[in-house]
């Protein structure tokens, strides 16, 4: 058997949240004929407090120093050098305003061009490769030119771009979950990349929520008032509060947009829905027997977070 030569790029992270492209980062394993690729974590950074705690404790438990709590906005550039160099970095940027769901106010909004600060990090360390991650309403934002104002300013940072829009339930991930991700690979760098093909797994809510054990973390039933309850009794899996047979006194009173959400419950045999960061208004992820939303270890084993994660 032939032993291959491993490489490491040393990665680093913008708008890190509680850990998703962590988690997937340290599994990451790419073998290319005699190369073996693989990626080692080294710093990351978050504005908020408890995301970052949540990150320390199940990314950088021995080393909770590389994860950097401070807004991107006035981020030292130079405090992350400190820490370490890196040769790869990966962002999901604020999504709250190229999202279907909300006012859609794209570059033009408060978190839109937060993107801008993510390509002044490229432009200061200048890693090898980069990956972006942001909602699917991101081409369509601003009649598209949030897009492609986006995508010109990643490349006058000296990337070749691959951006593709992933259907994630078509990769085994038991979520309807689409996004844009792209991928950046610095002009000066000889690797290549090809937008990999659909697994064809498909794994069910079922699947996912099958073997949780009993005393896992955050796995307390949550608790719903009495009429919400009574709503849930009366919707059936797959349907939500506007499709479903309720009595009168059970519907809701909105005028103007109905968002497919609302009071959804989970098809078990179908991916879920998109799960969305809000809950409030009856938009969290409810479940398809028991009258009530699912506890927050039930969604993140629908995010494809490893069991024994815990939030801080």
């Amino acid at each position: 058997m032939i032993s291959c030569n491993k490489t490491k790029f040393r990665l680093g992270e913008l708008f890190c949240g509680p850990g998703g492209i962590g988690v997937g980062a340290s599994l990451a394993r790419v073998v290319a004929g005699d190369c073996e690729y693989l990626i080692d974590h080294v710093r990351a950074t978050d504005y908020h407090p408890d995301t970052c705690a949540t990150y320390r404790r199940n990314i950088f438990p021995k080393s909770p120093e590389r994860v950097v709590c401070s807004d991107i906005r006035t981020l030292d550039l130079n405090r992350l050098k400190e820490i370490s160099e890196i040769d790869a970095l990966a962002f999901g940027f604020p999504c709250n305003d190229f999202s279907q769901v909300g006012e859609q106010k794209g570059i033009e909004g408060e978190y839109g061009p937060l993107y801008t600060y993510a390509a002044k990090v490229l432009h200061f360390f200048k890693p090898k490769w980069f990956l972006a991650e942001n909602v699917g309403g991101l081409s369509s934002s601003n009649e598209g030119k949030a897009f492609v104002s986006i995508l010109n300013e990643f490349k006058e940072c000296g990337y070749t771009l691959y951006p593709h829009l992933y259907k994630f339930e078509g990769y085994g991930v038991p979520q309807a979950r689409h996004r844009i991700i792209i991928i950046g690979i610095h002009k000066d760098v000889k690797l290549n990349f090809k937008i990999p093909a659909p697994t064809g797994v498909r794994r069910t809510v079922r699947d996912a929520l099958k073997d949780i054990p009993s005393d896992a973390p955050n796995q307390e039933i949550t608790k719903q008032s009495a009429i919400v309850v009574e709503r849930l009794r009366h919707i059936k899996p797959g349907e939500n509060a506007f499709n479903a047979d309720i009595p009168a006194h059970l519907q809701l009173n909105i005028k103007g947009a109905r968002i497919s959400q609302i009071y959804k419950r989970l098809d078990p045999d179908k991916p879920a829905y998109t799960v969305t960061g809000s809950g409030g208004g009856g938009t969290h992820i409810y479940h398809w027997k028991e009258p009530r939303a699912l506890t927050n270890r039930e969604i993140t084993m629908l995010q494809t977070f490893d069991d024994l994660t815990k939030v801080a």
